[in-house]
């Protein structure tokens, strides 16, 4: 169970719920004790996205975090801050902060989100195919 938010502020992972792998990869995070409170927001069926300043679809398009200090991130910057907070992927957050690691990481994310329709549509095929 994540911590109480410290003066009820929280960082917010927003996220995809209607993608099959952001769906597992939170399930992941959710299931862990992170050492600061963490917010969860399905933007794909939840009007709180509009409270982050962003359009859905822009939410829906990259992962987002809001720090508990309020500053909005996306895509690689998002993951190594979400990282950060939890004790067992500290390490690979404190390694994609590096120097030159942040671009290095923003690169591969941006080559994942043209390979993500694709791996969707494989998820979701064998989803069916094992259901039936």
């Amino acid at each position: 169970m994540p911590k109480p938010a410290e003066n009820g502020v929280a960082t917010t992972v927003f996220f995809d719920g209607s993608c099959p792998l952001c769906r597992w990869e939170i399930s992941h995070y959710q299931a862990t004790v992170p050492v600061s409170a963490i917010d969860f927001v399905d933007v794909s069926n939840n009007k709180q996205a509009a409270m982050a300043g962003c359009s859905c679809s822009e939410l829906m398009a990259r992962f987002h975090v809001r720090t508990k200090e309020g500053v909005m991130l996306s895509g690689a910057a998002a993951f190594v801050a979400l990282w950060l907070l939890y004790p067992s992927w500290r390490w690979l957050g404190k390694l994609g902060s590096l120097p030159g690691m942040p671009v290095v990481l923003e690169l591969l994310y941006r080559g994942f989100l043209r390979l993500r329709p694709g791996i969707q549509w494989l998820v979701r095929k064998f989803a069916n195919d094992k259901a039936r």
